[in-house]
């Protein structure tokens, strides 16, 4: 048969200490966990790899071409970097790489070291993503971050230092007490920088997180929705006179430099999850291992690593359709109608047309022969537009 490109996701669950925002599944301070964890990995890994394996010897299954893969969490750098190095090593033993594979690996400032960012351009790593949100450090403070602005600064160039010529970073933009003025002095400080790639995106204040008990507490303040807007549009009009083309909603990138990790996704492009909490879509499936790293380890150790799986949905020809339009529509390129077409054989123009009538009434997209993408106005109402295709 013929072979499949895929993705892949691995979860490090481990940091040192959850920011005040966060609401990802990790686990602060339980390192004496993380060796039983890598070994459970890989072994996962192995499974996915000969279970592919079989299955394409007697016909039933492409071969697996790994395209991308993204190493998330938690995070990856607060652990050792020999079993970073470790896990790399087990995927390429065991998966076929594309050459042009995007191999990418998320550092926090405050656990980065030379010495890590040597071993992992060294195992194989070509892209890294700082978290670094702000660069004033009373604000990087007031999120519970475990680094300041130094850091990072040592981070980045460590990383240019080890040969990685592809570097995301992070930033944060209605942040607690933030300032416009803040704002503008974070993005064109990493401007200056010339980062291939900036992420900028705006605080959402999750359920269960210390951030929500501080807001519902009055202990701190947020910037108003039009503060906020006011940031967000000066950070595309800025980053896009310095050259940086605005792709996605909340991502800049350089010529050839987009991520192509998350253009995947957006594309519905499969890819496998390994380890605790990790997400897969394979097959029109939508299923994740369990969040306990207790549990997710016990199943493994003790022969049993179906356990972990939970299908958490499976696509319909209607819900690809509709899922294709959301994801398409967070793209400032929106959505291809000839792709649309091709993949599902009808056109979205025909298919929407009360919802993509209203939507453009309300002045919320843009519709020519060839594109379906979002408006000035749609940009900062975007949860409207992708509600219509929930």
């Amino acid at each position: 048969m013929e072979e499949k490109e895929i993705g892949l996701y691995i979860h490090m669950p481990f940091c040192k200490q959850k920011c005040y925002y966060c609401d990802f599944v990790s686990y602060p301070n339980r390192y004496e966990m993380v060796e039983r964890y890598i070994k459970c990995l890989k072994s996962e890994i192995v499974q996915y790899a000969n279970e592919n394996r079989i299955m394409h010897e007697h016909g039933l299954e492409p071969k697996f071409i790994i395209k991308t893969i993204y190493i998330g969490g938690g995070t990856p750098s607060s652990i050792d970097e020999l079993y970073i190095l470790n896990v790399m090593e087990t995927i390429k033993a065991n998966f076929e790489i594309d050459e042009e594979a995007e191999i990418t690996i998320e550092v926090n400032p405050g656990t980065a070291s030379k010495e890590k960012l040597k071993t992992y351009r060294e195992a194989g790593i070509n892209r890294i993503s700082i978290g670094l949100q702000a660069v004033q450090d009373r604000l990087l403070k007031s999120i519970g971050r475990i680094h300041n602005y130094s850091d990072f600064e040592n981070t980045f160039e460590w990383a240019r230092e080890a040969g990685f010529d592809n570097i995301n970073v992070d930033l944060m933009l209605a942040l607690p007490n933030q300032t416009l003025d803040d704002l503008k002095e974070s993005v064109k400080t990493i401007a200056n920088l010339k980062p291939e790639h900036i992420s900028v995106y705006s605080l959402i204040v999750e359920e269960n997180t210390k951030m929500e008990k501080m807001v519902q507490d009055g202990t701190t303040i947020l910037p108003t929705d039009e503060e906020e807007r006011a940031m967000y549009w000066f950070v595309k009009d800025y980053l896009e006179k310095h050259k940086y083309k605005h792709y996605e909603i909340s991502n800049f990138a350089k010529p050839g430099f987009e991520s192509k990790h998350n253009t995947d996704c957006w594309k519905q492009k499969e890819y496998i999850g390994i380890g605790a909490a990790a997400c897969s879509f394979m097959d029109n499936k939508r299923y994740s291992n369990i969040e306990s790293l207790e549990q997710y380890i016990k199943n493994i150790e003790n022969g049993n690593p179906n356990r972990n799986l939970m299908l958490n949905e499976t696509l319909n020809e209607e819900d690809k359709m509709n899922e294709f339009m959301m994801l398409g529509l967070r793209k400032i390129d929106g959505v291809n109608i000839g792709d649309f077409k091709k993949i599902f054989g009808v056109n979205p123009i025909m298919k929407y047309c009360k919802i993509l009538d209203k939507l453009t009434h309300e002045d919320l997209i843009q519709v020519d022969e060839n594109s379906i993408k979002l408006s000035k106005k749609g940009i900062d109402l975007a949860n409207l537009v992708w509600e219509e295709f929930v």
